[in-house]
């Protein structure tokens, strides 16, 4: 099956670059070229490729806007950004607005082929260095009260929880351990505290969320 592709950028130069990698691909065939954002929702919306590669910093409608109007008037195309700007607020709002991917303009062909089948395959493909720079970047912004509550718990109180959700008693648990039922209930008081839940249901719902044990 051939992969019919819309490029999009304001720049002659850099069409022609990627048209002439891309029809070396047995696989695909650019079927229509565009240099703004307006004429590539028309070009969408009249030939309806399977993937509009769309630079993100055009005149007239900006690529952010194209991909949001592409994907919400046809959510069939995939559409991929491509950009020179690596910084997360730019990629955040190109996946935001529904780009499957996000490609910056010093990849390699290898890898700006590899993106497009991928997101032809309605998969998302970032490039490596995109991903490192969102992974550190969550990081460093993530606000204290978003890291999860299992975190707050020791790893004996993890323990604790697992066992009282798959339903063990309190003596159970000790043994299992090789703790006293006092120190168990310790335990289950202080797990309780710290994630603000008050019975044995809630805690059980929440050890089943954060993967901490598992329905059969």
């Amino acid at each position: 099956m051939t992969i019919r592709i819309l490029l999009v950028d304001d720049h002659k130069i850099v069409r022609e670059g990627l048209r002439s990698i891309l029809e070396k691909e047995p696989d695909m065939a650019v079927i229509a070229m565009g240099d703004n954002g307006r004429t590539a929702l028309q070009l969408a919306g009249e030939l309806r490729p399977d993937v509009a590669v769309i630079d993100i910093a055009m005149p007239e409608m900006n690529g952010i806007e194209a991909i949001r109007r592409i994907s919400g008037e046809n959510p069939g195309i995939r559409t991929l950004a491509l950009s020179m700007h690596s910084a997360r607020r730019f990629v955040v709002e190109a996946l935001a607005a529904g780009a499957k991917g996000y490609i910056l303009k010093d990849c390699a062909c290898e890898e700006l082929v590899r993106a497009i089948r991928v997101v032809a395959g309605n998969e998302t493909y970032l490039s490596p260095k995109i991903t490192g720079i969102i992974v550190r970047d969550y990081v460093k912004r993530l606000p204290e009260s978003q890291a999860s509550d299992g975190s707050l718990l020791s790893n004996r109180e993890r323990e604790v929880l697992q066992l009282i959700a798959e339903g063990q008693s309190t003596k159970e648990i000790a043994f299992a351990l090789g703790v006293s039922g006092k120190t168990v209930e310790t335990h289950r008081q202080q797990i309780m505290r710290k994630l603000n839940l008050h019975n044995v249901a809630g805690l059980t719902r929440y050890a089943i969320r954060e993967g901490i044990t598992h329905l059969d």
